[in-house]
């Protein structure tokens, strides 16, 4: 017995009547080339009432009259992304979805049903995630991290908030101080819950993280600590002074695109200095010791930096 189970309920006897006559296009499951949720390439075959059909592995697809430019003609290429419709039969569009099959992105809840939730992915289908596949429960308008996913017994693409298919529960030998890459997995009063290298969660804390992050952002980041219960503190500095040269660099950046002076100083508030550098007062502080020692800013007391 296979280990894959489907996303969907088996199901009973008319029902798979009526699904059995909706297998229009059996090429899907034969035809390692038919494949949906992704992007193709596709020639012209010929054109139709409907639209033009596409060469689409052993079989061919429709692209609707509404996604065909101008001028297309038999034979010329062009750059479909391939999906099924409501009837589960494969269409091509020229729209631009939120992700391919295999991706994680941040998508926002349009509708609710019984069954699941509909998310806004960017084509005229929305993109269900079925009860069975949701880690929480979601409300319209609320923005989830969502991976685009492709049941393989039906070919329909389907989406997972499961944590399980975000984390693949590796063991990782982190250390304080390593780099690693995140992903923004969900928001809360005291910071960001961060998905780090595809493996586990760490947490960025909202008064050490000077930029405004949302759902789906990646970020290289860095461990700042591994607490005694496991659980990971995260920061977007490098430890110490390491972060110095990025931190200058945008003093630097910031001053020039301001015409070459900021009203900043040792004295301004640590909001001040946040707003106008996206850093901690610490980090300026450190930063512009190190740009006034190399020469390349003065300063101005209890007024500001200035560019030399």
């Amino acid at each position: 017995m296979s280990k894959y189970t489907s996303p969907w309920k088996s199901p009973g006897k008319k029902s798979q009547q009526r699904s059995s006559s909706r297998q229009s296009h059996p090429f899907l499951a034969q035809d390692p080339k038919a494949v949906v949720g992704q992007y193709h390439d596709l020639a012209v075959e010929n054109h139709s009432d409907y639209g033009v059909y596409l060469s689409f592995g052993r079989d061919r697809v429709l692209l609707p009259n509404k996604y065909v430019p101008e001028g297309l003609g038999v034979g010329e290429e062009i750059r479909v992304f391939v999906y099924t419709d409501s009837e589960d039969r494969p269409v091509a569009t020229t729209l631009k979805p939120a992700g391919v099959v295999g991706d994680i992105v941040a998508l926002k809840v349009r509708d609710t049903a019984a069954f699941g939730i509909f998310m806004d992915w960017g084509l005229e289908k929305d993109l269900l995630v079925p009860r069975s596949e949701q880690e929480t429960r979601m409300e319209p308008g609320e923005i989830h991290l969502v991976k685009i996913c492709l049941d393989t017994s039906s070919h329909r693409i389907y989406g997972s908030t499961l944590m399980k298919n975000f984390c693949t529960d590796t063991p990782q030998d982190l250390e304080p101080g390593q780099s690693v890459d995140i992903l923004i997995l969900r928001t809360s009063p005291i910071g960001y819950t961060a998905v780090i290298n595809r493996a586990c969660t760490g947490m960025l804390y909202r008064n050490e993280t000077f930029e405004d992050l949302a759902i789906g952002d990646q970020r290289r980041g860095y461990v700042t600590q591994i607490r005694k219960d496991g659980k990971i503190d995260l920061t977007l500095k490098r430890p110490g002074y390491a972060s110095v040269e990025g931190s200058a660099l945008k003093i630097l950046e910031t001053l020039e695109a301001a015409g070459g002076f900021i009203p900043c100083h040792d004295k301004s508030s640590p909001d001040d200095i946040q707003a106008a550098f996206s850093m901690s007062k610490k980090e300026f502080k450190r930063a512009v010791g190190s740009l006034y020692k190399q020469g390349r800013i003065t300063l101005h007391k209890n007024e500001g930096i200035r560019l030399k």
